[in-house]
């Protein structure tokens, strides 16, 4: 048995402070707010010298999206190997961040959510997650213009493909996001109340097998008795009740191809005048 080259034992090493940086900074930045914790007190909490966090990071803000950028270069580097086959520009793309998507770990998911909500309440972390889309987008057309000779002058199509994914994946996290801050919810409800999430789960399913219209998980919380009882935890638990029950990367890959696949409708939908109140679309 040979010892492993010193090489691999500092790239783990340097993966492992990477990893205790982002779940750290997201655990102190969701229970006392962004600007609650300083850059000194991250860095001491996980044991390192701001030196070591400037060699990974570039700020505050980088470590607290490193989630959504994980996602968009493993993004990058699926589009340098994806096949073709003579797809949809679109559709290519979604190939290949779905297949980033599976390239994420378990815990992925609730890092995702946290970082989501945190950068909802700091406009510092929207500046940034701004720039670092700019230059993903780039850095893609730029291996578009490589690999397939897209992107002659004066060709808006390849920048509109890559924006009109970016809009889609936003779109699928949107809605992942609801759900499983409902689900979630529901989670924390339950087990204040002492019963199980799998029972307010099958709840849920019966309802939705039966065609109960109108009823999200909190009206079936109602059913089962328990909304009525506890208040849901507060908002900075949420990091907890994540942990509890952490969101699906299965379905947020299912939400992806139905926004992808909605990108042609949304192009031709036309509107005309309302009536009683309703938008009226064609």
């Amino acid at each position: 048995m040979t010892a492993a080259p010193p090489s691999s034992l500092r790239e783990r090493k340097k993966r492992r402070t990477r990893q205790a940086l982002i779940d750290t900074a997201l655990e102190l930045f969701t229970r006392r707010g962004f600007g609650g914790v300083t850059l000194d007190e991250l860095c001491e909490e996980v044991e390192v010298s701001k030196r070591t966090f400037f060699r990974t990071f570039t700020s505050k803000e980088d470590v607290a999206m490193a989630p959504d950028q994980d996602l968009w270069r493993a993004f990058l580097e699926e589009l340098e190997t994806v096949d073709p086959g003579g797809r949809p520009l679109v559709e290519l793309g979604r190939d290949a961040l779905l297949a980033a998507l599976e390239r994420m770990d378990e815990g992925w998911t609730r890092r995702l959510l946290l970082s989501r909500r945190l950068a909802e309440r700091t406009p510092s972390m929207g500046a940034h997650g701004l720039q670092f889309c700019e230059a993903t987008t780039l850095e893609a057309l730029e291996i578009l213009e490589r690999r397939f000779g897209l992107g002659a002058p004066g060709d808006l199509r390849p920048r509109l493909a890559v924006d009109m994914l970016i809009a889609a994946f936003r779109g699928a996290v949107a809605g992942w996001a609801a759900q499983a801050d409902e689900a979630v919810g529901v989670a924390g409800v339950a087990r204040v109340a002492g019963v199980g999430v799998a029972d307010v789960a099958g709840v849920a399913a019966v309802a939705d097998v039966a065609g109960v219209a109108g009823v999200g998980l909190a009206g079936v919380a109602d059913v089962a008795g328990v909304a009525d009882r506890v208040e849901p935890p507060p908002r900075q638990d949420l990091a907890v009740r994540l942990r509890v029950q952490p969101p699906s990367r299965q379905d947020l890959a299912v939400r992806l191809r139905a926004a992808v696949a909605a990108l042609p409708g949304s192009l031709a939908l036309t509107t005309g005048p309302a009536a009683d109140g309703e938008p009226a679309v064609s």
